[in-house]
Formats: C-alpha cells, structure tokens, sequence
C-alpha cells in the first residue's frame, strides 16, 4: 500500500490493540484514551500532511511505483539529500520540533538498512536479507516506528552479565524452529504506546563485550506481539485546553519502558543475534548515524527557530525588546540557529556517497552540532523563562478569562504594550509549556540526553577528532625559527 493516511494510522493503531499500560491499568484503545488521544492525532495530522504536500513529502516507490513517504527515500545525490530533508522540515514545521520521534527519526534508520543490508550478513546470510525485506517492508507500509536501546539502570558500574539480576536485561532465551524468543526489560521506547512497531537495536553510546553477546541483538517486531507490554510514565498532556497547555495538548510523546516476557521473534524480523562486534559497529558502519543525526539537526533547528520566535514574540509583548541585556540575551539564541543552519548547510553541501551508494552528508559537520546542541539547549530555555520573569508564574488559565467575576480584572491587569491581557498571557503560556511545565521541563531533559551523556559523547568526540595536524601546526611554527638550544639547559641535562 502507498503512504499511509491519518485515518489509516488510527485505524492501524485501533485493530492492533498493543499492550499498552498506564496508571497500573492496560489501556484499551490508545486512540481514545485521554493519554493519548491529542498526540495520535497530532501524529495522524503528520501522515495527512504527507497527502496535503504530496510534490514536497511523496516519492515513487522504487519497487512498486506507489507514492511513498520521502522520508525513506535512499539519497543518490546532494539534491536528493536536500529535496528528503526538506520533507522532514514540513513535518517539524507542524511540530516545531518538540517530537523528539517523530516518524523521520526511525525512517533514516530504516532506510538505511535498505542500502547496507549485507552488513548484518556477517555472521549469517539470513540477517542481510532480514535487513533488505524489513526496509521495504516499512517503506511500501509506511511503518511507524518506535525504538529501544538501552538496559535498565541497575548498576551501571557493572555489565549485564556481572548484574545481581542477569537477567533482567533483555536477552536470549532460547533459538527453536520459528525464531529467537527473548525475555527482559529495555529502555526507552519514546511513543511505544502509539506506533506500529518496535525496533531493538544496539547502544549508540555505550560499546559491548563478548560477555554481552546474549544482550547484543537487533530485530523489529509488531507492538502487539504477544507477551509485549509497554509500561507508560505518567502522562504530561492533562486533558487541558489548548490555551492552558498549548504544546503538551498535542505533542506529548510518551515514554515507555519496554517489558519482553518470553516474547518470540521470528528468524526473519533479526538483523543481529548474539554479536556484540557487530553491534559495536552498526551504526557507523551503515551510515544509520549519519542520517539519523542529519534528522535531528534539521529538527534542533525548527525547534530553535520557534523559540526564538517566541523569546521575540514575549519581549515585544511587555516592551522590553529595548534593553541591552534582553538583546544580548536575544542574540544567543540567533547565534545557536545560524551555528545549526550552517553546520546543516557543510553537512549537505560536503556530502559524499558512502560505500553503500548513498549520498550521506559531512558527519564532521553533524557530529560537532549533536554533541554542541544537548549543552546549549538548556540555555536557550534558560533565556525565555529568565525573559519572562515573574510573568511565567503569574499565568492564569483560559477558565480564569472566561469568568464574569474575575475575567475582566484579570484581562486588564495581565494586558500588555500591545497586547490585551487575555493574549498576553496566551503568549506566557506557551512560553510556559515550552520550558517550565512538566512537558517543557521534559523537553531540556529530553535534548541533553538525546544521544547519551552528553560527557561520554563528549570523550568520544574528543577521542576520534584528529588532533595530529593542530599539534604539527604548533611544532611547525617553533621550528620557524633556528633557535639554539641555550648552553646552561644542555650542559645540565649533559650533567
């Protein structure tokens, strides 16, 4: 079948009846539930866009010749890469980048493993065709994806195989005729309650020994797989207007720890089985990284641009656009977007084509924005609620204007320089909810640790930057001039 609808994306969600619990309790239809009810159709607005911009989002499906989402599209060339990334703006236009998986997010994985299938055939031939069918598969389905990736946090000074509990990871149990079954826990499966499937895949971060080779696997399976459950934190989105809560009303993802109970995953849904080196070398291997970053970095920057188009927004509300501070303040948030866009800008424009075929951006350019991002973000958030002062507490609630007591006192006190009170405060709110309120706190929390601790990443970075050539330049420059070694400090060290 072609791309998916909204419709259709509910409907899927509807007849799969995942396992999905919160509360304590197992939800039975996430479309309705008042959880989950504002995301799915935030998230169906999403495949909708795709019909509504079809010469932006659409492609003609390599194998099938049906309208498919570009989003999977393998890039051959810098316009192809350009023309996918520009669909996965449409998409973060509608979500100012605060869904953190939006679809797009997995979709680069996916398409992926299209181009790099024989690289799961290492150890066994099966695996690379797995990989080859399983992204057609989601391509020609429109498959929505959530994914898993690391264990649990028991004692992270130990590894799983050295855990009180060994077991409490996710691991095999047993390999018979029909597939693999595993038993154990993962985490974190953003939107596991609202998707089709579930993508288990390796650590990007945190690299695997041979004693993890019963932890290390990758495979896809249905979400209503049985003995499947996703066990939902409570939810941000709190059945409010959207006035009182304009971002968490529509964009809360979910989070999800992921309950495997002797679940069994047919032979051809595994890409890696039992296989730390393989795992170790995944994502790098296969370009997935790249792509999945060059997504993020184009999400950071929608994301960025409506921040600061609310700072702005806030400042000329209460007419303190003026003073040098609230500027100064203004012009870091500028300064982080025009960074992103031109890392974004190196990143396409020094694209190469991998080994694979794929045209795959400049990772030196993406790899510096993922790991500068987590750090600065906080900031940014930092700046609009330090911007929006006393006023991010005094917000009251559309109920509150909608009073005949109080509403009118509190639309003249809460009135602004150009603005009544009633809209002022709709501006503080979302300020509000973009920062402060449990969704927004989660959002910082959510880009520091986006691709790990931001410290490990941070070694890492350092650890694979070439740092030869920068100490050659300062040998290089010494050595300019032919300066004697002084007598004394020679003749001390003759002594």
């Amino acid at each position: 079948m072609p791309a998916k609808t909204g419709k259709e994306y509910i409907e899927r969600l509807k007849k799969a009846k995942n396992n999905v619990y919160i509360g304590g309790e197992r939800v039975e239809d996430v479309t309705e539930h008042p959880a989950f009810k504002n995301v799915v159709q935030s998230m169906a607005k999403l495949y909708d866009i795709q019909h509504e911009k079809p010469e932006k989002m659409l492609y003609k499906s390599p194998t099938t010749g049906d309208l498919v989402s570009k989003t999977f599209m393998l890039p051959k060339t810098i316009d192809d890469l350009i023309e996918r990334r520009e669909a996965i703006m449409e998409w973060q236009d509608f979500t100012k980048g605060v869904m953190g998986r939006s679809p797009d997010y997995l979709n680069a994985e996916v398409m992926t493993m299209e181009a790099a299938y024989e690289f799961y055939g290492q150890s066994n031939p099966l695996f690379a065709e797995n990989a080859r069918k399983y992204a057609e598969y989601a391509r020609e389905n429109d498959i929505s994806l959530t994914h898993t990736l690391i264990h649990p946090q028991v004692n992270r000074a130990k590894i799983q195989a050295e855990q009180k509990d060994a077991n409490v990871a996710l691991h095999v149990v047993e390999k018979n005729d029909d597939g693999v079954v595993v038993d154990g826990i993962r985490l974190l499966a953003t939107q596991g309650g609202i998707t089709d499937e579930i993508m288990v895949f390796p650590s990007t971060v945190k690299k695997a020994g041979e004693k993890d080779d019963p932890y290390s696997l990758a495979f896809a399976i249905p979400n209503n797989t049985p003995g499947l459950k996703f066990l939902s934190r409570e939810t941000f989105d709190y059945g409010k207007n959207s006035y009182d809560h304009p971002l968490g009303s529509k964009f809360e993802e979910g989070d999800t720890i992921v309950a495997f109970d002797n679940v069994l995953v047919p032979w051809d849904r595994i890409f890696i089985l039992e296989d730390s080196t393989i795992c170790n070398r995944a994502f790098a291997e296969t370009n997935a990284v790249v792509h999945m970053t060059h997504q993020v970095v184009a999400k950071d920057i929608a994301k960025t641009e409506f921040l600061l188009g609310v700072v702005l927004t806030l400042m000329d509300s209460i007419g303190i656009d003026g003073f040098q501070h609230v500027k100064d303040k203004g012009t870091e948030i500028m300064l982080t977007l025009e960074n992103m866009k031109s890392h974004l800008f190196r990143a396409e424009h020094n694209a190469k084509l991998d080994q694979w075929g794929v045209m795959t951006p400049d990772f030196e350019a993406l790899n510096a924005a993922r790991n500068w991002y987590p750090r600065v973000y906080p900031r940014l958030a930092e700046i609009l609620r330090i911007l929006g002062a006393s006023g991010m507490m005094g917000i009251p609630s559309y109920d509150d204007f909608n009073s005949e007591e109080i509403g009118p006192i509190l639309h003249r006190a809460m009135q602004g320089k150009n603005v009544e009170g009633f809209e002022r405060v709709q501006i503080f709110r979302l300020a509000w909810d973009l920062t402060m309120s449990a969704f927004g706190s989660r959002q910082t929390h959510y880009e520091y640790y986006f691709f790990g601790d931001p410290v490990k990443m941070g070694m890492a970075y350092f650890d694979q930057y070439d740092k030869e050539k920068y100490k050659d330049m300062v040998k290089d420059f010494l050595k300019r001039e032919d300066i004697a070694r002084p007598s004394a400090i020679g003749n001390k060290l003759n002594v």
